[in-house]
C-alpha cells in the first residue's frame, strides 16, 4: 500500500543543498506539465474518474490538486522573497480535492494553467540566488521553510503525483 502511496517514495528534505541540487530541482519543476500531460494523454472520462489508489484521489483530482498545490507553493516563495519571514496560510488540500470543479471539471483546464505556472515560476527561479533560496516562510503546521526547502518539496511533488497516474495506468493496463 506504501508503494501505491507513495510511488517514488516519501518527501525526505535535505538541510541544505548546492547550486547542481537546485538547478535539477528547478528542472524537474519544469518538466511536470509535460510529464503530467503524458500520463494523462487519451484516458477516457471513466479512467480519469478512477482512484490511484483505494481511498485515493480520482486521476482527475490528482491533476487539479497539482495546479492548487503549486499555484499556492509559487504564492509562498514569492512572499519568502519579498517579506521578512512571512506566515502563510496553510490549506487543506483533501477539502480542496472534494469542490466541484476538482471532482467534476475537464483536465484541459489545469492541464495548460499548470504548463503556464510552470513556464513562469521556473524563469523566475532561473534568476534567484544563493541568498533568495535562503530566504523563509513560517508555515503553521511545518514550522520555518526557506525556499530552498519549498524547492525540494514541490521538485519531488510533481514526480510524486505523475507516478500515481503512471503506476496506476500500468497496474490497469491503461
Amino acid at each position: 500500500m506504501d508503494t501505491l502511496r507513495y510511488p517514488v517514495g516519501r518527501f525526505t528534505r535535505k538541510p541544505s543543498i548546492d547550486a547542481q541540487e537546485r538547478n535539477a530541482l528547478i528542472d524537474a519543476i519544469a518538466l511536470a506539465p509535460e510529464q503530467m500531460a503524458a500520463a494523462v494523454l487519451n484516458l477516457t472520462p471513466q479512467q480519469l474518474d478512477t482512484p490511484y489508489r483505494e481511498g485515493g484521489w480520482t486521476v482527475r483530482q490528482v491533476v487539479h490538486h497539482v495546479v492548487d498545490s503549486h499555484l499556492n507553493a509559487y504564492v509562498r516563495m514569492r512572499l519568502a522573497a519579498t517579506e521578512l519571514t512571512p506566515t502563510i496560510k496553510p490549506y487543506d488540500e483533501n477539502l480542496w480535492a472534494e469542490l466541484s470543479d476538482s471532482r467534476t471539471a475537464p483536465i484541459e483546464l489545469s492541464l495548460p494553467f499548470l504548463a503556464a505556472l510552470h513556464a513562469r515560476w521556473v524563469w523566475w527561479l532561473r534568476r534567484l540566488d544563493a541568498a533568495d533560496f535562503a530566504r523563509r516562510v513560517q508555515h503553521p503546521e511545518r514550522g520555518p521553510m526557506s525556499n530552498d526547502d519549498l524547492l525540494q518539496l514541490y521538485g519531488w511533488h510533481g514526480q510524486h503525483h505523475v507516478a500515481h497516474i503512471t503506476s496506476l495506468r500500468d497496474r490497469m493496463g491503461w
